[in-house]
């Protein structure tokens, strides 16, 4: 094994370890949902994250289509198997749907983040989020915990958020509202 594999090795297994950074906070019950249209707003949000590569994680890139972001952390185990149902989603229908990882993590911990993303297999765009995103003011409201996910329509209006495992069934199902 190569330096620079060993490195990525130990990366992996301290992500999935469960041993990892970020944002520690008060989690709602796991599977919590809005109410579908509930303190949403009527009109598109605006958002750009600082993405790992050049493609670009905003709302100007993904209107157009559904969006289904996730907000997770490398150190959760929920957000994990949150991801790898993304990432099977993802092969079946990313010519019909934006798919984007929000990982919750400063720029200093962009290898951590790189090495979760490849140990994932997560091919589609990875940005970074910073605490800004998840209070009340931020793009979607108060992301109280991660997983989170939020899933807009094709003119950049939120359908549906959730905090906890969405599998993928009840995702495909707020995605067709979505369209």
């Amino acid at each position: 094994m190569k330096v620079g594999g060993a490195l990525l090795a130990a990366l992996v297994a301290v992500t999935t370890a469960g041993v990892g950074c970020g944002p520690k906070t008060t989690e709602p019950p796991v599977g919590t949902s809005d109410k579908p249209g509930a303190a949403f707003p009527d009109r598109p949000v605006t958002y750009a994250f600082d993405t790992l590569d050049e493609r670009p994680v905003s709302s100007a890139a993904h209107r157009g289509k559904p969006t289904i972001l996730a907000f997770v952390t490398t150190g959760d185990i929920v957000g994990q198997a949150q991801v790898d149902y993304l990432v099977a989603m993802a092969k079946n229908d990313s010519a019909k749907v934006n798919y984007a990882l929000i990982a919750m993590h400063p720029r200093k911990e962009i290898m951590l983040v790189e090495a979760y993303m490849s140990a994932l297999k997560v091919e589609f765009p990875v940005a970074l989020g910073d605490a800004s995103a998840m209070t009340p003011q931020g793009p979607f409201g108060e992301i109280a915990a991660v997983p989170t996910i939020v899933v807009l329509d094709r003119d950049g209006k939120i359908v549906w958020k959730h905090t906890g495992l969405a599998k993928s069934d009840e995702l495909r199902s707020h995605m067709h509202r979505a369209l």
